[in-house]
């Protein structure tokens, strides 16, 4: 079903964004439902990448050595796959009791785009995702997020674009998941002035989106706040 949503999408398309643990839904199963890197789903994800000419990108359960993570997968359709193990696990589902967090951030080039892709929880912290000398120009998160916390979504995705001068899309589940939590989506696309140029509420959806690039240099160019961010060092 995934495959033929896939294989509706634009032609065009240059970047494919799937929601956090998109194989399984947001889960401390980890024995139960982790898989070895470059084996079903990174296939999976080759294939597609390859069928389709675009990028694709989510998380999944990934284990490796005796550790687990939750993992993107960025994946071209060349068939070269690069990661990004989740910085912030959630401590309120213990996931930091079952995976590994991640100590890099990964960004990638699209036809000059720097893309930045993190995950989830990721979101509630500025200092990890900030933009120090314009590393990136689209900030993504794909997240499992409850409906509970719609309000800290919606606001933090805003936040986020406007002090970082960049352009960001969230991409989150909907339905209800495992333990009866309901998510009601709120996938969202957010200019560089937190201006919200998409949301989809309590809906499945593909969205096809193309960003301006001359509208965000114009931007940085005439309000060029990013020359006063304060420096630090992530420990």
């Amino acid at each position: 079903m995934l495959e033929e949503k896939i294989f509706d999408i634009d032609e065009s398309t240059d970047l494919i964004i799937l929601p956090e643990m998109f194989t399984t839904g947001f889960s401390m199963k980890a024995e139960q439902f982790a898989e070895p890197m470059n084996l079903t789903t990174t296939r999976w994800m080759k294939q597609m990448a390859a069928q389709t000419g675009a990028v694709i990108t989510g998380s999944v359960i990934i284990k490796e050595g005796e550790n687990y993570y939750n993992r993107l997968l960025w994946v071209t359709p060349e068939g070269e796959v690069d990661t990004y193990d989740k910085r912030h696990l959630f401590r309120m589902a213990k996931e930091n009791d079952v995976y590994a967090e991640g100590t890099k951030r990964l960004i990638k080039t699209i036809k000059g785009w720097k893309i930045c892709p993190l995950i989830c929880y990721d979101l509630r912290f500025p200092v990890w995702s900030r933009n120090v000398n314009l590393d990136y120009d689209l900030l993504i998160y794909v997240a499992n997020w409850p409906q509970v916390r719609m309000y800290p979504w919606d606001s933090l995705l805003v936040a986020r674009a406007i002090e970082n001068q960049s352009y960001v899309v969230g991409v989150n589940r909907v339905g209800e998941d495992g333990n009866g939590f309901p998510h009601s989506g709120n996938s969202a696309v957010i200019d560089f002035t937190g201006k919200v140029l998409f949301r989809e509420i309590d809906n499945e959806v593909i969205h096809h989106h193309t960003l301006d690039r001359s509208s965000l240099d114009e931007f940085r160019q005439r309000f060029p706040a990013y020359l006063d961010a304060d420096s630090f060092v992530i420990g």
